[in-house]
């Protein structure tokens, strides 16, 4: 499963992270920078388990509470409609 934006959010580079921008509905998501790291390696086809281990690469002590916070990132973006699945 490839993950993207739908055409209607805009994502935009701040220092911190990246600000996602629904323009359908007006609302936005601010992403710190671990949150922006996860989303770009997401959208360029990598699998949440594969974003996980590279958030972790500190140690793999940490695998763990990476995979939940990238599975918990992508369930938020996905309920919030800033993030959809692609067929391959």
């Amino acid at each position: 499963m490839t993950l993207a934006l739908p055409r209607e959010v805009i994502l935009t580079e701040t220092e911190s992270g990246v600000v996602l921008l629904n323009e359908k509905d007006g609302r936005f998501w601010r992403l710190n920078g671990s949150g922006a790291t996860v989303l770009w390696l997401l959208l360029e086809g990598r699998t949440p388990r594969e974003a996980a281990e590279e958030l972790s690469a500190a140690g793999p002590q940490f695998l763990e509470r990476a995979t939940a916070d990238v599975h918990g990132l992508v369930d938020a973006l996905r309920s919030a409609g800033l993030l959809v699945a692609e067929a391959p």
